[in-house]
């Protein structure tokens, strides 16, 4: 009888206002219960006018809660709380983002819409039988510091916001702290998010999940994907009889094939738009004829062959290799070591593995070399003052102490960096800075210009670049191959530690010491003898014709032994493959200069080079004429390593699917770089082979 009576007072009372966090877990309680019972398949996108369920919804029942008398009621409450629930199953069906719970509430009872949509998972209960939950508070990302969620295999943490302020998430590997609480940046602040809500990945990205693990985590794998490169079009056929010069700057960088690779051997076909052919090239080591001396810092090479891929065209191979500085007369290295050290480099592909690569690097360097160290997130701070080798110990801790964590703010690091390498300046010796990093410069300075403005003024000072990359899904190849060639310096990925052996131990002469600077080549062609020319590759690299001979522009510098390759698909005159027609006029315009000069009609082109030496001004000028000595009648009667470069040219033509090489298959390639592999005593040509089969694989789904 108490009961009853107990229950009849009750009926007369008013029921109490629900709180915001009672609004979320009837929401979560909603949702959790919707997705058990499997009814989580998806729906089609909208109807046949064109509208989405949540919009009629939105339309029918916004002017409703506009009225007065509901807002901040129980009626209200009662209305919105089933109404929402709706909504968010309505959502989820339709592949929506689900916003923020608490404010579809009491937005609803406001009559207005959710103004900024934060993804939103169910909460659980932890391990320790507590809600291990999540909250943003003045834009920060932030772990509930009572109950830390300790992240499993697979889970995923935020990695930056997008535009839309929704979190973009990345793959997580085991051992990390936290699975969502290392934000890249910070979010915007969003209305009426309450203290305790748990972030998700937006629902838009994947299909809806099923009910989260015990651990009170839903564990999400999402790649943004976000690299960006320079966007430039393949280079067209060119008539010799209207522009028969061809010039262009050296290019000894080679990021592009180590990002080939990994998205080959990933599974997936490379982006078009990160295939630079001669950075694919000019990868391999070559045994190219070098010169004898110091004296000439390099020698050209020139051979002419058949067109594997065009019976009808031949292709002109132009091969540099420059002087090798024996190690014993290597100058002293000042070196700075520019890292970044940002939330998002909490990969085992990027801080661990730069971590690991400079090691490499510093057992390298020899006595009176001397290393510093600058790290950038958010703000740049010196971690090692300059430091000679005869303290390597101390050069090594500082690298094994770096850990990950903040924005990345790269301006401000490039400026302690270069007032490092000034302060340790060496004459006449090495002085570089080598920057470290897995992507933008999204605090301070940040554009492409602005970076680009500060390398150019304090290459000045003699002061070097080598841009190292590192990881996916945030690489900036577009403004390190901007910082590399406007900072006198090379870019290169690492991918691996074999990679990091290759770039900085191998090649570390070619890396370190340059021996030419602003390296230009020129190439004029015979138009009696050809009618039209292609260069492949060096798109990013051209230059104009009135470049060559000003010393004023700045072009590529060529490393200790280093080795460039520039090959030109060439058409005969009198060719079937000529896709351009006589020009009406040429011919009488053209006579009398072909009379008057009757010394060189037997040549095919005339290369010509400029460069400077280190810290000189003025160049220098290095010609090579081509002629009929310089061919081959068949392509196996080119030098091995001719041969095998053709087959890397081909391939990466196919990769940036160029129009040339369509009909020509991935077969064919591996055949040519199968019988030129040669010695091949590191490996890289049987990988390049593994990588044509991955190519022809691929390309058959």
């Amino acid at each position: 009888m108490t009961v009853d009576k107990e229950l009849e007072k009750l009926s007369h009372s008013t029921p109490p206002a629900a709180t915001p966090e009672a609004r979320a877990r009837a929401l979560t309680a909603a949702m959790q219960a919707f997705d058990t019972a499997g009814n989580n398949a998806p729906a089609p996108q909208g109807n046949a006018k064109g509208w989405r369920q949540s919009s009629i919804i939105n339309w029918i029942w916004s002017p409703a809660m506009n009225k007065k008398f509901l807002a901040g009621s129980a009626l209200a409450t009662l209305l919105v709380i089933p109404a929402a629930g709706y909504l968010a199953i309505e959502l989820t069906r339709n592949g929506l983002p689900i916003v923020d719970q608490t404010e579809i509430a009491g937005n609803l009872s406001r009559g207005e819409a959710s103004k900024q949509p934060v993804a939103v998972a169910p909460q659980a209960p932890a391990e320790n039988g507590t809600l291990a939950e999540q909250s943003v508070v003045d834009g920060q990302a932030l772990q509930d510091k009572e109950t830390p969620a300790v992240a499993k295999p697979g889970a995923a943490r935020i990695s930056e916001f997008d535009a839309n302020n929704i979190a973009t998430l990345t793959n997580k590997s085991e051992g990390s702290a936290t699975a969502l609480g290392a934000a890249k940046r910070s979010a915007p602040a969003a209305p009426g998010i309450a203290p305790q809500q748990q972030l998700a990945e937006p629902m838009a990205a994947i299909a809806p999940s099923p009910a989260p693990p015990a651990e009170g985590r839903v564990e999400i794998q999402l790649d943004p994907n976000r690299e960006r490169f320079a966007n430039a079009a393949a280079n067209p056929i060119k008539s010799v009889a209207t522009d028969p010069v061809s010039t262009f700057s050296a290019d000894v960088d080679s990021a592009s094939y180590a990002f080939v690779r990994r998205s080959l051997t990933g599974g997936a076909m490379p982006d078009p738009q990160s295939v630079r052919v001669e950075e694919m090239i000019n990868y391999f080591p070559y045994d190219w004829p070098g010169p004898e001396n110091a004296a000439q810092p390099f020698k050209a090479t020139v051979t002419v062959m058949p067109t594997p891929w065009n019976h009808d065209t031949e292709l002109m191979h132009v091969a540099i290799k420059g002087y090798d500085i024996a190690p014993a007369t290597t100058p002293h290295a000042n070196l700075v070591f520019l890292i970044d050290v940002s939330g998002s480099m909490d990969e085992p592909d990027k801080l661990p593995l730069l971590k690991s690569a400079f090691r490499l690097l510093v057992n390298r360097l020899k006595a009176d070399d001397t290393v510093s160290i600058v790290t950038y997130a958010g703000n740049a701070g010196t971690v090692l003052t300059p430091t000679r080798m005869a303290e390597k110990s101390k050069i090594l801790s500082a690298i094994d102490k770096l850990e990950p964590g903040g924005s990345t703010g790269g301006a401000e690091g490039i400026e302690a960096a270069y007032d490092l390498a000034k302060q340790g300046f060496v004459k006449d010796g090495v002085n570089r800075v080598m920057l470290a990093t897995d992507g933008d410069f999204n605090v301070g300075p940040s554009s492409d210009e602005d970076l680009k403005r500060i390398i150019e003024e304090r290459r000045k000072d003699g002061i070097f670049l080598t841009v190292l990359g590192f990881g996916r899904g945030n690489l900036n190849d577009s403004l390190m191959q901007t910082l590399a060639q406007n900072g006198n310096g090379s870019a290169a990925y690492i991918d691996t530690l074999a990679e990091a052996q290759k770039t900085l131990v191998e090649e570390a002469g070619s890396t370190l010491f340059p021996i030419a600077n602003d390296v230009k080549f020129q190439v004029e062609f015979n138009p009696e003898r050809i009618a039209e020319y292609r260069l492949i590759g060096y798109e990013t690299r051209a230059l104009k014709r009135e470049d060559f001979n000003n010393d004023r522009v700045d072009a590529g510098d060529i490393g200790s032994g280093h080795s460039v390759t520039a090959i030109y698909e060439i058409t005969p005159k009198g060719s079937p493959a000529v896709m351009n027609d006589d020009l009406r006029y040429g011919a009488a315009d053209r006579a009398p200069a072909a009379n008057a000069d009757t010394a060189h009609q037997g040549e095919l082109a005339f290369v010509k080079m400029r460069y400077k030496r280190p810290g000189e001004d003025k160049s220098a000028l290095i010609t090579t004429p081509v002629n009929d000595g310089n061919a081959v009648a068949a392509v196996d009667a080119a030098p091995q390593d001719v041969r095998f470069s053709v087959a890397v040219a081909a391939f990466g033509q196919k990769l940036s699917r160029i129009a040339a090489v369509d009909s020509y298959s991935y077969q064919a390639i591996a055949d040519i770089a199968a019988a030129s592999r040669g010695t091949d005593t590191f490996g890289y040509r049987s990988d390049f082979l593994s990588l044509v089969r991955l190519a022809d694989g691929l390309s058959q789904r």
